[in-house]
């Protein structure tokens, strides 16, 4: 380490990540990554004070036992189940709903507006209470005052206001909020969640977003207020469903954002720290495992539903199956058919792999069936420890000790179990059922594998992965239980996450500030889409994020006509890592031919630059049954450190400086267009320009292309290397 590495002043990033059973607190070294140290609490769903108080303690107990002063701290941030638990069990504030509208729309619009019972999830809903502004006149503060104490007598406890149109003109909508909250009541107006067309869509977001205001400002303000008392004066941030974070005024405003947050801190966590460019990522838990894609170092998003309904929110694709490293095998007629959806935890069941029974070779083990909920079928196995015995406990065998049972989980993985306990316990089933336990433990992984399967085959194709490019990725406490069976059933290359049972949490701690902007513009112009990018950096920044660091990509979705621009940015607080090691070129060479699946012997590089080096690999793609062929070039770009940053099945680079970005970006684009039944089509676009990496796909000309390239380059040195790498597939 240098001397100006030994003399710096240590900054630390803190992630809390809230899970279903445990709340996890990690602090990272900010300027190596490394671990500082981690703790873990009961989350406290049941608390008076809610999660909130999982929140505190987790901080509380983290800060005590490692030697971190409150001053080193930079960044804290926390995911949060609240707003998720909040819908799916209708523990929502009931809204008052002002609808407002003018003209011929006025009535329209007071239809439309009255939503009544919203449901959110079986058998849940959120009651509304509606009322109606006709704005085709001034609007008068005491009517407005008179209307919300009608609606609050109704039984409302945050007002929703929503007005047609209020994308072209938000005035009355800013006068009536600011109205409700000078009366100090919780509220949300339309254009505050969303800036797209779509009255009701746009209503029924703002009124869900303020369901939830009163119980999530309440937990804010209680865990910034414990963060303030422990002398940390970094700003708080809230984990986002989008994989990023926003402070906690914006939390305040919008709690809607923070829905799925959980699965989002463990995507974070692949992207930042396991540097993953193209996978399938797998939090396994102990009931349930969370799925989703990363394409070239970003996430898969998609529009959210609740309860069915579409709302204007962008969330993470993940996809939840119902096991994971803790599920219980079901026994039918003799057979294992099943593996979940109930888990040890909800049976309250200890895993065999981790508890040793004293005496005999099973002489005090039992099978018996169970319903381990009220209302479940009395078919899921435990093992119940006989009387002789003096452990008082009833166990379960898992993936998790399936896994360990057949070698598949790696040395010092913290799924890795006692092999005799296990051995001893899966024995004993299979004495109950007549089998092998080897075929015992066979079946239960491929059970358990069966369901992950058909969801990472959908994630590849909706997200148009290329399979020859993806691997798995595998975290949370129980990926050895799942990831390696499931990747050897699909062919599939996987690596399992450094600390898997406090990825999240990481994930949490290296978020990033991040934050979208959409508007309907019909044919937008170049002016149009940089203001739309203007918003969304000018968004991030107010929340903290240092300017050097900002990027934002860009789509535009002629099908909707919706520019949507999204904004990340580290916090200012921040130091960048720095890689601490450079690879060799046998290094590097090695790792682009295993990316590409080839031999080292066919990979050349074509790039080499401060801060990456591009590899490829040449092969001849047959068609028309192999009377034509063309030549497809897998393209790897490696950081200095050795890791995959970008991956392309078939790309052309140009590399040059910033100085001729722009004609280099049009010689790229205009080459390599194609023409079908839309007319001219650009291959999607990345930009490597000095360190950063600046997405420019989902647009739809090169003159947009180049307009956002201007704006991303013209604060940067003229003479700085830019590679433009334009994608063929």
């Amino acid at each position: 380490m240098s001397k100006q590495d030994q003399e710096r002043t240590r900054t630390v990033r803190i992630g809390i990540d809230v899970g279903g059973t445990f709340t996890h607190a990690v602090a990272v070294d900010a300027f190596t990554r490394e671990i500082i140290g981690t703790q873990k609490v009961p989350t406290t769903h049941s608390a008076a004070e809610g999660v909130a108080f999982g929140i505190i303690e987790a901080l509380r107990l983290l800060l005590e036992k490692t030697d971190i002063e409150a001053g080193e701290v930079g960044f804290i941030a926390h995911s949060t189940t609240q707003a998720t638990n909040a819908l799916l069990e209708g523990d929502v504030a009931p809204v008052g709903i002002i609808g407002m509208g003018r003209g011929v729309n006025a009535l329209i619009a007071r239809a439309v507006s009255n939503l009544g019972k919203i449901e959110l999830a079986r058998d849940k809903y959120l009651e509304t209470h509606h009322a109606f502004i006709d704005t085709g006149g001034a609007i008068e503060e005491s009517r407005v005052r008179t209307i919300v104490e009608s609606l609050l007598e109704r039984g409302a406890k945050a007002i929703a206001i929503s007005e047609a149109f209020s994308v072209d003109d938000k005035t009355a909508e800013k006068q009536v909020v600011d109205i409700v909250r000078a009366m100090n009541i919780p509220c949300t107006a339309g254009h505050e969640v969303s800036q797209l067309y779509g009255y009701k869509v746009r209503t029924r977001t703002a009124v869900i977003n303020a369901s939830m205001l009163p119980k999530m400002i309440e937990s804010a303000d209680m865990t910034e207020k414990s963060v303030r008392e422990a002398g940390i004066k970094a700003p708080v941030m809230i984990m986002r469903s989008d994989g990023g974070v926003m402070d906690i005024e914006a939390m305040r405003r919008r709690p809607i954002l923070t829905m799925l947050s959980g699965p989002a801190a463990g995507v974070a966590a692949a992207m930042m720290f396991l540097r993953i460019s193209d996978g399938i990522f797998l939090e396994v838990g102990g009931t349930s495992t969370d799925i989703s894609a990363i394409h070239n170092g970003r996430a898969r998003v998609k529009t959210a539903e609740i309860g069915g309904h579409r709302v204007y929110m962008r969330t993470l694709d993940v996809r939840t199956v119902g096991v994971a490293g803790g599920s219980l095998p079901r026994i039918k007629g003799g057979k294992i058919v099943d593996v979940g959806p109930r888990s040890a935890h909800i049976a309250g069941l200890a895993y065999s792999a981790f508890e040793r029974v004293e005496g005999g070779d099973g002489d005090h083990l039992g099978v018996e069936l169970l319903s381990p909920s009220p209302g479940d079928p009395a078919d899921y196995l435990s093992l119940a420890v006989g009387k002789s015995s003096s452990q008082s406990l009833a166990l379960a065998i898992t993936p998790t000790c399936a896994a360990n049972y057949l070698g598949l989980v790696p040395e010092g993985d913290c799924a890795g179990g006692d092999r005799e306990a296990i051995e001893k316990a899966i024995r004993v089933v299979g004495d109950f059922i007549n089998e092998p336990p080897a075929d015992i433990a066979e079946r239960i992984l491929q059970i358990a594998a069966q369901k992950c399967i058909p969801v990472v085959k959908a994630l590849i194709a909706d997200h148009k992965l290329d399979p020859e490019m993806v691997s798995l990725v595998g975290g949370g406490g129980g990926a050895a239980a799942i990831v390696p069976y499931v990747a050897k059933q699909m062919g599939l290359r996987h690596q399992l996450a450094r600390h898997a049972d406090v990825i999240s949490a990481i994930g949490v701690a290296l978020a990033l500030i991040r934050e979208t902007v959409e508007r309907q513009i019909v044919n937008p112009s170049n002016e149009d889409i940089l203001r739309v990018r203007h918003d969304a950096h000018e968004a991030v920044e107010k929340m903290g994020a240092d300017p050097a660091t900002i990027e934002v990509q860009v789509e535009v979705d002629n099908r909707t006509s919706v520019v949507r621009a999204t904004a990340v940015g580290a916090s200012a607080l921040t130091e960048e890592k720095k890689e601490s090691t450079v690879s060799s070129d046998e290094e590097m060479i090695k790792t682009a031919a295993d990316s590409m699946r080839v031999e080292k012997e066919s990979v050349s590089e074509i790039f080499s630059g401060r801060f990456y080096r591009i590899f490829q690999s040449e092969r001849s793609d047959a068609r028309l049954m192999g009377l034509w062929h063309s030549p497809i070039r897998s393209v790897r770009v490696l950081d200095r450190g050795g890791s995959v940053r970008l991956q392309f099945r078939d790309a052309v680079i140009a590399a040059t400086d910033v100085s001729g970005a722009e004609k280099a970006i049009v010689d790229l684009l205009e080459e390599h267009a194609t023409w079908g039944d839309a007319g001219k089509v650009i291959p999607d676009t990345v930009l490597l320009a000095g360190s950063r990496i600046i997405d420019l796909s989902g647009l739809l000309d090169t003159a947009q292309v180049v307009s956002l390239a201007r704006a991303e380059l013209e604060s940067l040195p003229r003479d700085l290397d830019v590679v433009a790498i334009a994608s063929l597939s």
